[in-house]
């Protein structure tokens, strides 16, 4: 029995002296986080911005009986003769169409000016690649669109088109410059 004690003896002394010295290497390790979150602790809490209120939501109730469906096809095109028929306000049917007013607005470019004698032009690049000079007066596109100014980013148009009322009705449009 005595062989015993002495062999469990020293082992004990080793786990005991290893326990000492971890317990020492944390207690080191740890004191600065203990002082930072002591630190953060003692300073005094911000308060917490109030939730945003939040708007109710309206609804609304489109009502189309009667009317057409814009995502379907007219069936009959608005022909010349029911066009000239209209009274009022409109464009000059009876003037002699240009070479821009064959194609649509939307297949025609703006890109850039051009600074001549004082007076500014701009450049219209047409969807078949050919490039015209545009000024104040002239018109393009197929809504008898003529042009108002040109600035040196746009190009603003008055065009006329016929409202589902059947009378003609100005509106305004743009080239915006092309980059």
């Amino acid at each position: 029995m005595v062989t015993t004690n002495l062999l469990s003896f020293p082992r004990s002394i080793v786990v005991l002296l290893l326990s000492l010295v971890l317990v020492g290497c944390i207690n080191e390790e740890f004191d600065d986080l203990k002082d930072f979150v002591e630190q953060v602790k003692s300073k005094p809490a911000k308060p917490i911005p109030p939730m945003p209120v939040i708007k109710s939501y309206e609804s609304y109730s489109y009502v189309a009986e009667g009317l057409r469906n814009p995502f379907e096809k007219v069936d009959e095109p608005q022909l010349l003769d029911t066009i000239t028929s209209i009274e009022g306000p409109g464009p000059d049917l009876e003037r002699e169409k240009e070479e821009l007013e064959a194609y649509p607005l939307d297949t025609l470019r703006m890109v850039g000016t051009l600074s001549q004698n004082g007076k500014l032009w701009g450049l219209v690049k047409a969807n078949d690649g050919v490039v015209h000079r545009v000024q104040a007066g002239q018109y393009l596109g197929q809504n008898y669109g003529k042009v108002v100014r040109i600035l040196e980013q746009q190009i603003d148009l008055g065009e006329w088109v016929v409202s589902a009322t059947g009378k003609w009705r100005e509106r305004e449009a743009s080239l915006a410059l092309v980059e």
